[in-house]
């Protein structure tokens, strides 16, 4: 049996760790990829500490990781428009194909998707099987360290374009990667304020190498000092929630203007309290973000890409694959941006 490094979640128990196991073999539709490079996700951090998340939604044993780049080295049977040695990245939420949004052509809102990493062994490994359906080709204008977080950035892209951003006033509460990817969006497309706000100074300043200009230390200061700094009368009109903070939230909420729109992507906790006299007389519009439109979303961030969008500066950290347990520790201090794992000798 031909075997394979990869990172397992084998125990349930805080770690992860550096397994042999067997190569998997492509099916129908599916393709065999080569892993070059991953990036750590949030979520890859939640499987590593064991947290209650992880212990609700992950059986073990599990291969982890959804954000990777890679090169085709098989095809299965009945895949066509792809060849050996195309590199490629893909969707990692697998739709059923079946439920009423899949046949609507919504994939991204399949009640029965299954994520790699997660509900299948993911990328965190030399060989990763995909099904054909789910890749995405990578242009040749992209870098592989690009090409590896085009999952979140992805996701950054979705919450951006929710809502019409041109010439408006936007918060983005929360700058982790993501946060700080979907602000830069907004700045690239045409936004005219854009103001992040984090109780983490790296990340804050993370966010100013990509060119937020006004960042918001929420420890230390009030939103209403920059509203008034910036002269906004009214508020913002667009909140792009990264954050998972309630209280992030409610200051988002306390600081739109009416009729203002809403894309909520971090994971706030399920008791968290919402000021509903705020939204419904303010008319706020509200709208829940997870993943990325198929393949929609891929498309424009591929262009924006392409037409001078660079998140480059996101990337703070690389680590060969052997180096994995010092790539977590630097995630889970929060003194990073997105980090990078190669897996090519």
């Amino acid at each position: 049996m031909e075997t394979m490094k990869a990172l397992v979640k084998s125990r349930a128990e805080p770690g992860i760790w550096l397994e042999e196991v067997a190569v998997p073999s492509p099916g129908t539709n599916e393709v065999l990829i080569k892993i070059q490079k991953t990036g750590i996700c949030g979520t890859d951090a939640h499987i590593y500490n064991w947290d209650d998340w992880a212990r609700r939604n992950i059986q073990t044993p599990r291969v982890i990781g959804h954000e990777f780049v890679g090169a085709i080295v098989e095809l299965g049977p009945g895949v066509d428009g792809y060849a050996v040695g195309d590199r490629v990245t893909a969707e990692g939420h697998i739709a059923c194909g079946h439920c009423r949004n899949c046949r609507a052509g919504k994939r991204h809102l399949c009640a029965f998707a299954v994520g790699i990493g997660g509900g299948r062994d993911g990328a965190f490994a030399e060989y990763l099987v995909m099904p054909a359906g789910n890749l995405w080709p990578v242009h040749d204008d992209i870098s592989s360290d690009i090409a590896a977080i085009l999952d979140p950035l992805g996701n950054a892209v979705h919450c951006a374009l929710s809502f019409d951003v041109v010439a408006e006033d936007v918060l983005v509460t929360g700058a982790g990667p993501i946060g700080i990817m979907a602000a830069a969006v907004c700045r690239f497309i045409g936004a005219r304020h854009i103001v992040i706000s984090d109780i983490n100074p790296y990340r804050l300043a993370l966010a100013g190498k990509l060119g937020i200009a006004h960042t918001l230390n929420a420890a230390h200061q009030e939103m209403s000092e920059i509203v008034q700094a910036l002269k906004m009368s009214n508020g913002f009109d667009v909140g792009l929630e990264m954050s998972g903070s309630p209280k992030a939230f409610s200051d988002m909420l306390e600081a739109m203007y009416h009729g203002g729109s809403i894309a909520l992507l971090g994971f706030l906790p399920p008791t968290t309290a919402i000021d509903w006299d705020t939204v419904i007389f303010k008319g706020l519009h509200l709208k829940g973000v997870y993943g990325r439109e198929v393949f929609e979303t891929w498309h424009k961030m591929t262009q924006l890409l392409r037409s001078g969008l660079d998140i480059s500066a996101v990337i703070t950290h690389r680590f060969p694959v052997a180096d994995y347990e010092q790539a977590f520790e630097i995630v889970h201090s929060g003194e990073c941006g997105k980090v990078i794992l190669n897996w090519e000798t």
